[in-house]
């Protein structure tokens, strides 16, 4: 009678038979290509969903013409140039491709190598030295029953996999590098607010005012003038006020649109369930009533909160804005590790990009978030270890077909289906369970206090790639150790060995580790056809075509449904950038063990930059531009996988030969060569990239605003005030074919009113009022979609001006007010806390020269060509028939306090006048870098007015 043990013997100790590998192989293959003729089929006919950008772009960034015949959208990919990639879809959108490009090209070179080198080896090897009953197909292209000196070639492909993968980095960080100063220079950024704005964090409590943000300056005498601050302002509860608002209007309208689908009124009223568990307990109610008393409720609340919030009280974070954009990154850059006052400046992020819920977060309160945070990620994973356990024994059916009976009759009846069901499974659960774990990390991201949506991507990025690197390579072939020891127990068991023998048997179990993660290689060669599939699946969005139909033909749309779907739908750079660069570290660690699974990843790449391209280019658009800045993080993580590939290596040495023979330390140069290059990249190139580093020409000729046009705009009040200030409430809107059955559904007085609805620009629609005083607009068809001119407003960054509401005029201000605590009229920067300059001003002004007050203008060469920070300020030519009255005159130092009052032949400011036109600065030269003023400025409450009080 055979014994267990040879039974387990015969069954294939591998992870998977070649046949499950061919299996899946073949599948993604035939459903890719479906996806593919899907795709083609569709795209003529659903524009809106294919091809969105070609009606909804900013300007004239149009994508280029793309022909409506069976392969018309392949051209556009492979003659639109970088370039013209730049200049129509942004730096981030280069970058994702350019990232996609390098991977794309190291995978190429690397299969190439690999395989061109190492399978002939291995094959071999196998041929000669293992008998046929213990190889197949796949372990003869392995390095699993390798020995000897043959090992050595794998870790020579090492060398030369870490060689390449720095060269291909080079050069891409090379071009990256050149593309994000390019960016810097560009119209767009340079005519940008926020571009020349400081973001001023972790404000102390005696700094928290407009004079004291330009008091922190001060302290610092930066050489560059501020023309406007801001302290932000508590908002309390409102931002929640306002969100619960808009979503209680979303679901008033989608009962209605239900309710009245297709101009009719359904046979009975929707309920909804208050209270209960999964559908059980609670009570029921009418959906309408429930949500049109919830919708009154609220807008008394805002009404209210609004007109009780007192916008005054002062937060811990400010902005201030500079002259120039070469004067901010400047400025940003000297304090970079500076701290002043205790603060933190750094170049103001673009305020669509900011997270405000987490602006005034407290050093105490952020840590708390993270520490909270950190143990609900160890939690997730730990959690997610019960999918990994499911998907190993998929993985291992062979395996465990010996122990569980109807498996072992299944595939000894049907051996396909078998290795079908054992090829398909595995990796098609890891992607089941995988879909809502980004979801996961962007909230616990979020939650731990990113201020930026950007910084949210790079959190996601560094958490879900650690994530799946730790749960999906680490524990998945742990758990794998674990299925061979326990395979290894039962087979002892089986022949009778004695309990004390099996333990020490259990000394063996490191060397059966190497055969234990290179047999996983099979895994992943049924894990790439799957990725390469799900890419083609995102191309042909059927996903999205279903949902809109179920969507619209059960449950009905919104006229905001449809105006939300038919603009183009964001771009998840932090997903996207996870999964290829896990993708990229499983093809690398594998690479010198499998060949064929790099390539794979080869093949995938491939398959993605084309796919990823097209969708960048007519389907998707980027949340906020932030320049690329994605890429240093990603090249990091990329240069990870190749110590993670040496580490590996340096394994399957140290068990084939023993650690103590020390032949495993010659995989540790190229990890010494990787740790270098960082180092040299780093110093190199990211100092750079972080900031804009002009010319001594960029500085001369750098586009100068002025203190007034920013000040008496409100500029950096409308752009860097809480949103919720200025934030219009959702207007509940309904198809115009469902207007005349209000008062059917209401039962009561309707009158007929006109809505001003924000989400067309201000448009009036025809409403109808019920009488809670609640509007409803009527939409009619054709005014269902997006209009393209509205999303190019939007979308657009230099016309908040035009759109803008400032927080004041909500608050019933005048808009020539500003909303700080107190009105500053100031003729220079620290005149006791009330001024609003940093520099010196001129001795002798005129207010009659009013060209430079033009925003945008440039200085002339006059202003150039003066000294720089002289001690008596600069000479203008004067204007006025009468000498000025005698005002406070400068004392001798940049940025100094308030001067005492003195002689005649100051700056003359008549009492209306409240700013005054910013002088072009440069840098200290050398010969002041070294001046020490003796003179100290007196003790200001920066926290108030800016009052003087005795010493």
């Amino acid at each position: 009678m055979t014994s267990i043990g040879q039974i387990i013997d015969e069954n294939s100790s591998r992870t998977l038979a070649p046949a499950a590998v061919a299996s899946q192989v073949a599948l993604m293959s035939v459903v890719s290509v479906a996806a593919v003729i899907t795709f083609n089929v569709l795209r003529p006919k659903n524009k809106a969903i294919y091809e969105p950008k070609v009606k909804y772009h900013v300007g004239d960034k149009k994508p280029p013409p793309i022909s409506d015949s069976l392969l018309g959208w392949l051209p556009p990919l492979y003659r639109t140039t970088e370039p013209d990639l730049l200049e129509k879809f942004g730096l981030d959108a280069v970058t994702f491709l350019r990232f996609t490009r390098m991977m794309r090209s190291i995978f190429s070179a690397v299969a190439f190598i690999c395989c061109a080198i190492l399978l002939p080896i291995d094959a071999v090897y196998n041929l000669k030295h293992v008998p046929s009953s213990g190889r197949d197909i796949l372990s003869m292209l392995t390095i699993r029953d390798v020995e000897g000196s043959y090992l050595f070639a794998h870790v020579a492909v090492t060398y030369m996999i870490s060689v390449l993968v720095m060269f291909f980095v080079w050069r891409h960080w090379k071009v990256m590098l050149h593309l994000r100063q390019r960016w810097f220079r560009s119209p767009e950024y340079m005519e940008s607010f926020y571009a020349r704005t400081l973001a001023i964090m972790h404000v102390p409590k005696k700094y928290q005012s407009d004079a004291g943000i330009r008091a922190i300056f001060d302290s610092v005498q930066v050489p560059y003038p501020t023309t406007s601050v801001h302290i932000g302002r508590k908002v309390g509860r409102l931002p929640e006020l306002i969100d619960y608002h808009n979503d209680i209007v979303r679901q008033l309208e989608q009962v209605l649109v239900t309710y009245l689908k297709d101009g009719k009124i359904a046979k009975e009223r929707p309920t909804v369930r208050i209270g209960g568990f999964l559908g059980m307990g609670g009570i029921k109610r009418d959906a309408i009533d429930f949500y049109t008393a919830k919708l009154q409720r609220v807008n008394k609340a805002i009404e209210d909160y609004r007109r009780e919030i007192d916008t005054r009280q002062a937060e811990n974070y400010g902005f201030a804005s500079m002259a120039a954009v070469p004067y901010a990154h400047t400025v940003a850059n000297m304090l970079r590790n500076k701290h002043p006052k205790g603060t933190d400046v750094t170049l103001a992020p673009n305020p669509k990009d900011i997270i405000w819920a987490n602006m005034n977060k407290s050093p105490a309160d952020l840590f708390q978030k993270k520490v909270v945070g950190f143990l609900l990620l160890v939690l997730v994973c730990f959690f997610n270890t019960i999918p990994l356990f499911i998907i190993s024994i998929l993985a291992n059916l062979s395996s465990i077909s010996t122990y569980v009976g109807f498996l072992s009759a299944w595939s000894t009846a049907s051996p396909g289906s078998f290795a079908f069901i054992s090829g398909v499974l595995p990796p098609g659960i890891s992607a089941l369970f995988g879909v809502a774990l980004p979801v996961v990390m962007r909230y616990l991201s979020r939650f731990q206090g990113a201020l930026t949506h950007s910084r949210l991507d790079r959190a996601v990025v560094a958490r879900y790639y650690a994530f799946l690197v730790i749960s999906q390579l680490v524990i998945f072939t742990l758990i794998g150790v674990g299925f061979i020891a326990a395979e290894q127990v039962v087979s002892e068991i089986g022949e009778h060995v004695s309990f004390a023998d099996i333990i020490n048997s259990l000394h063996s179990l490191p060397a059966t580790i190497n055969s234990t993660y290179i047999n996983q290689s099979s895994y992943w060669l049924t894990f790439f056809p799957l990725r390469g599939f799900l890419t083609v699946f995102d191309l042909a969005q059927i996903v999205n075509l279903v949902w809109i139909f179920i969507k619209k033909s059960i449950f009905g749309r919104t006229p905001r449904d449809i105006r939300e779907w038919t603009q183009p739908a964001e771009f998840e750079y932090a997903i996207y950038y996870s999964i290829l660069l896990f993708m990229g570290t499983v093809a690398l660690v594998f690479a010198p063990l499998a060949p064929l699974v790099a390539l794979a990843g080869a093949v995938v790449f491939w398959a993605s930059s084309w796919v990823y391209k097209y969708q960048l280019m007519f389907v998707f658009v980027t949340k906020v531009e932030s320049g690329g800045r994605l890429w240093n993080m990603i090249v990091n993580r990329l240069l990870v996988s190749v110590v993670l590939m040496q580490l590996l290596m340096a394994l399957t040495i140290g068990l084939q030969y023993g650690f103590k023979s020390f032949l495993w330390l010659t995989t540790v140069p190229p990890i010494l060569f990787i740790v270098a290059f960082k180092v040299w990249i780093d110093k190199t190139f990211y100092h750079q990239f972080l900031y804009y580093i002009p010319s001594r020409e960029e500085l001369e000729h750098a586009q100068v605003h002025s203190s007034r046009a920013d000040a008496s705009g409100n500029r950096i009040e409308r752009r860097f005030g809480h949103p919720a200030l200025h934030m219009e409430l959702f207007t509940p809107m309904l198809h115009a074919n469902m207007m005349p059955l209000l008062g059917e559904v209401y039962k009561g007085p309707i009158g007929n009113d006109k809505a001003k609805l924000g989400e067309y620009g201000g448009k009036k629609l025809s409403a109808q009022v019920i009488d809670c005083g609640i509007k409803f607009a009527s939409v009619e068809q054709r005014d269902l979609e997006y209009d393209p001119a509205l999303y190019k407003r939007d979308r657009g960054e230099l016309d908040w001006d035009a759109r803008s509401m400032a927080s004041a005029a909500i608050f019933g201000h005048r808009p020539s007010e500003s909303a700080s605590v107190y009105h500053q009229k100031a003729a220079f920067y620290s005149t006791g806390g009330e001024s609003g300059r940093s520099s010196p001003a001129p001795l002798n002004y005129s207010r009659t020269n009013t060209q430079s007050e033009i925003e945008l203008s440039r200085l002339g060469q006059s202003a150039d060509d003066l000294p720089l920070l002289h001690d008596r300020g600069y000479d203008y030519p004067m204007g006025r028939q009468t000498p000025p009255p005698p005002v406070p005159t400068l004392p001798p130092r940049f940025a100094s306090p308030s001067p005492p009052y003195a002689s005649a032949g100051g700056v003359y400011l008549s009492p209306a006048e409240d700013f005054r036109e910013a002088p072009l600065h440069r840098p200290y030269t050398p010969s002041r870098e070294g001046l020490n003023h003796a003179t100290a400025p007196p003790h200001y409450n920066l926290a108030g007015r800016g009052a003087r009080h005795p010493v």
